[in-house]
């Protein structure tokens, strides 16, 4: 963030996109109280603004999800690479540890999901910790005193930047809402989605934040961006020790493996979802019978995977910037205008019936979330080639987000074809078990 906008206040970027998410997060958890569906988004929008909207953001989301998780195996393939090479003298290209990963995702994610839980949760509280001891060393040895440039909101008006800052910060908060797409699987839903969901955004705003301070505080607010485009995610590691950095390296690519299984088990569900209304082929609806996991649409999402590691190794792309960073971003895009969507719908279910809920949590809260998500994807879409970082007018500035459009509409005119050819099918959607 620091590298591609040039702008200091990245903190405040992470505590504002934390707020307008806690907001939305009112309507969206309130609606999941009366739906339990896999495919929680697309259940929503169904329900909400209709059957054929629905499987537009049905169609959306699948895109953004699977651009999010195969777009990591852009970044831990190198990082692994280089960091083996450094240590051991073993130089093999990216994608060979690319395909290791693909390897170990592609056999957990056919598990039963409390296993993944555990293995989510070790790797997460040991990078969580290693996180706080990097602020805290950074803080201790400022540049020049302990500025709050990074965490002051007016940094973030009057800047061309701002729309590309917005939407990197989105990136770091995407999974929250996929605690509803589990809502099946657990054992308490009505209880524990919403904390998961607030608990979620409460400790990723507060962990950026503190990291992005305290990066600005060790650096100096004029040199950070500099230093972050020169040295990478190694310029966080080297407010520490020695012996500190190295262990973050080695949590910085368990982050990354850590985020390809919960991607991977994101997709695979939302692909159950479609596969059991019959709105994709039936197949994926198809579950392990010793685990229950979503066996068929979890190997179809790691087909995928494994197609996009062989074109990028074949064609010889850069895999940090054309398959990593354009990929994740423009996932992370997706997924900001399928939010926007979620937050419309919560507000036509409950003006439908408002099932006792008050004003605020059925109205007030959401309207308010969509106008700032409305106003993020415009923004976005306005600083898309910032973004990308490619000059403005690029191919790929119009062509990735356009991805959404094209899939959206695809939708809606598959939905409207289900309800006049395929009415069986097109009563189901939505309804989930």
């Amino acid at each position: 963030m620091y590298a591609v906008t040039g702008l200091s206040a990245i903190g405040a970027a992470f505590v504002a996109v934390a707020l307008v998410l806690a907001v939305f997060a009112v309507g969206y958890v309130a609606m999941a109280r009366y739906i339990t569906n896999a495919g929680a988004p697309y259940a929503y929008i169904s329900r909400g603004l209709g059957r054929p909207a629905g499987v537009g953001a049905a169609l959306v989301a699948a895109i953004a999800y699977n651009l999010l998780q195969v777009g990591l195996y852009g970044m831990f393939g190198p990082t692994l690479a280089g960091y083996l090479a450094d240590k051991v003298g073993l130089d093999l290209s990216w994608w060979v540890y690319s395909l290791g990963a693909w390897l170990l995702v592609a056999i957990l994610g056919v598990l039963r999901v409390d296993l993944n839980s555990r293995v989510l949760g070790v790797l997460l509280c040991a990078e969580v910790a290693v996180l706080l001891v990097l602020a805290v060393a950074g803080l201790g040895d400022p540049a020049a005193g302990v500025p709050l440039t990074s965490l002051s909101p007016g940094g973030l008006f009057g800047h061309p930047g701002i729309g590309a800052l917005l939407v990197i910060a989105l990136l770091g908060y995407v999974g929250f809402e996929a605690a509803a797409v589990f809502s099946e699987e657990a054992r308490a839903p009505r209880r524990t989605v919403p904390v998961a969901v607030y608990t979620s955004l409460a400790l990723i705003g507060a962990i950026y934040a503190l990291a992005s301070w305290a990066m600005s505080v060790h650096y100096g607010d004029d040199k950070v961006a500099a230093v972050a485009a020169q040295q990478g995610p190694g310029m966080l590691f080297a407010m520490s020790s020695s012996t500190v950095a190295e262990i973050a390296t080695v949590l910085f690519m368990t982050s990354l493996f850590a985020a390809m299984i919960s991607f991977h088990n994101a997709v695979a569900r939302y692909m159950f979802a479609l596969g059991r209304e019959r709105v994709l082929p039936g197949a994926l609806a198809r579950t392990e019978p010793r685990t229950g996991a979503p066996r068929v649409a979890s190997l179809s999402q790691s087909a995928f995977g494994l197609a996009v590691i062989v074109l990028y190794a074949l064609a010889g792309w850069d895999p940090m910037v054309r398959l990593f960073f354009w990929l994740g971003t423009t996932g992370a895009f997706g997924v900001l205008c399928l939010l926007a969507v979620t937050s419309i719908a919560v507000i036509r279910f409950f003006a439908r019936d408002p099932r006792g809920e008050p004003a605020w949590r059925r109205l007030v809260a959401p309207a308010l979330a969509t106008l700032a998500l409305l106003a993020m994807v415009w923004s976005g879409l306005a600083n898309y080639a910032t973004l990308l970082g490619v000059p403005p007018g690029s191919t790929e500035a119009w062509v990735l987000p356009a991805l959404f459009a094209v899939a959206g509409v695809a939708g809606i005119l598959y939905g409207l074809w289900l309800r006049s050819s395929r009415p069986d099918v097109y009563q189901g959607i939505g309804l989930g078990p």
